[in-house]
């Protein structure tokens, strides 16, 4: 009779010891879940900020190419040349800039509010742009005959215009332009010439992530 008590006592403690094993192991497994979770998200989040900052440099080249343009006359597609009778230097608009892209009001004054190397309520710009990635993406492939390989560019496209980039761009002033020779001969030099210089802020905005934004500057100068 003692025997068959002791035996039962054992029995249930293995069950209660089993019981504590399989909650401790469940327990684990969820923070496994959990860890792997966080680690994909981040991966995500990395991922979309790379991306993010490879939109805002394509918003400097942008920028830009929008001074280039100017500088050079307005290209026309038909005949293949540039206008040079409408070349120039642009100049900042008369008024304060209010913080609002001027084509599309896509994110307000989030891009502007990015920056604080400059005194927004007296900034004056020559232009400010927002611009969907995804969209402009779409327009390239268009000229795209093979229908398979347009299907997959097209879905391609289509997730990226979550991503937008956005510029503004104003006039700083005078500053010393230095012109490379274009030769390759032992005569080429170096000449600095008056410029003037232009200031590009541009942002990369992933429009999902509510604050995700990437902000970058730089300076171009233009010789007169």
């Amino acid at each position: 009779m003692k025997n068959f008590k002791k035996n039962k006592k054992e029995k249930g403690f293995a069950i209660i010891l089993a019981l504590v094993l399989l909650i401790a192991m469940s327990l684990m497994g969820g923070a496994l879940v959990v860890v792997a979770s966080g680690d994909h998200q981040n991966n995500n989040i990395r991922d979309e900020y790379q991306q993010t900052f490879y939109i805002a440099e394509i918003g400097i080249r942008a920028g830009e190419n929008y001074l280039l343009d100017k500088f050079l006359g307005p290209y026309d597609k038909a005949t293949g040349e540039r206008d040079k009778s409408k070349k120039d230097l642009p100049k900042n608009q008369d008024s304060e800039w209010n913080g609002k892209m001027q084509n599309k009001d896509n994110f307000g004054t989030r891009c502007r509010n990015s920056f604080n190397d400059f005194d927004k309520a007296s900034l004056k710009i020559v232009v400010a742009q927002s611009l969907n990635f995804g969209e402009y993406m779409a327009k390239s492939f268009e000229m795209i005959s093979d229908a398979e390989t347009k299907k997959g560019l097209d879905a391609e496209a289509k997730k990226l215009k979550q991503y937008y980039y956005e510029f503004f761009i104003t006039r700083i002033g005078s500053a010393p332009f230095e012109g490379t020779g274009g030769s390759v001969k032992k005569t080429a030099s170096d000449v600095e010439i008056d410029g003037m210089a232009y200031r590009i802020y541009a942002c990369g905005i992933h429009k999902p992530s509510k604050r995700m934004v990437v902000p970058l500057e730089t300076v171009v100068v233009l010789p007169r």
